[in-house]
């Protein structure tokens, strides 16, 4: 498969299943490439291991109506083999451009539905929902 490859600075956009409310995966992430020797467009490439933006690695607040007093949890992503990688010339696969893959909003502490008995807990401890990278490399491709 010959796809785009993914670099700093191109974006993950992660949108969580309703009725889940993730305000920071609102807006696309930036990715952080880890390569220190493959360049795209003087940008680094970015790696297995560099999916996830660094400002979304750790716990997010959420709410999932009516579980309106916010909960955390952390975002997960499975990235798809010959559509999302492929591997390089120095052994660590690539990130490229693919298509859409899996996300996972993972519940550490749930968000709470108030009622005059005490709260209630969101019973959901997944949340599912759908990722896509997207750059600005319409050049160079992996093959």
């Amino acid at each position: 498969m010959s796809d785009y490859i993914i670099r700093t600075a191109d974006m993950l956009q992660v949108t969580i299943d309703p009725p889940a409310i993730v305000p920071m995966l609102a807006a696309p992430g930036p990715l952080m490439g880890s390569s220190t020797n493959l360049q795209v467009m003087d940008q680094f490439v970015c790696l297995v291991g560099d999916e996830i933006p660094m400002a979304w690695r750790g716990p997010m607040p959420y709410t999932a109506p009516p579980f309106v007093t916010p909960g955390v949890g952390t975002l997960q992503v499975i990235l798809l083999p010959n559509n999302q990688t492929v591997q390089s010339t120095n052994g660590s696969p690539m990130l490229l451009k693919g298509g859409t893959f899996q996300a996972m909003f993972q519940v550490s502490a749930p968000a709470m539905q108030p009622t005059p008995a005490g709260p209630i807990p969101d019973p959901v401890p997944v949340k599912p929902g759908t990722a896509q990278f997207i750059t600005v490399n319409t050049t160079v491709k992996a093959t």
